[in-house]
């Protein structure tokens, strides 16, 4: 069994992918557009991204902008959660992530003995960054 991550954006996708790929040095495969598709979206919609994957080392995750007529909620059912070896390597993704976002918890010691921060980034995604 894999589970993988599919978040949702409201017309950012690309904007937010374009920035994770540069953040994790990874490459977006699969991108389709809602230009070419039989559903009944807006023209000025079209180029909107249908469906995006990114993958990268120990990276892997999709993404589309919903319809127009899909309600997109702000909440906190997804998150993104990245183990990572090092506490530099931890330090230097939050920030990168957390920049014009909300930080919600920053990194520290955890209970769990793990060093943990939590933030919410610019394009609403919340991230749990853990390092050992």
């Amino acid at each position: 069994m894999k589970i993988q991550p599919y978040l949702s954006f409201n017309g950012n996708c690309m904007e937010a992918f374009s920035f994770y790929k540069k953040l994790f040095s990874g490459q977006l495969q699969n991108k389709e557009t809602w230009e070419n598709k039989s559903v009944d979206i807006p023209g000025s919609y079209r180029d909107k991204i249908q469906h995006v994957e990114l993958k990268a080392s120990g990276v892997f995750f999709m993404g589309y902008d919903v319809a127009p007529d899909t309600p997109l909620n702000k909440g906190n059912t997804t998150c993104m959660s990245i183990d990572l070896d090092s506490r530099e390597e931890a330090d230097d993704l939050f920030s990168s992530l957390s920049k014009g976002g909300t930080t919600h918890e920053n990194m520290q010691e955890s209970s769990w003995g793990g060093y943990y921060g939590r933030c919410t980034d610019q394009y609403d995604i919340t991230w749990m960054i853990n390092a050992k």
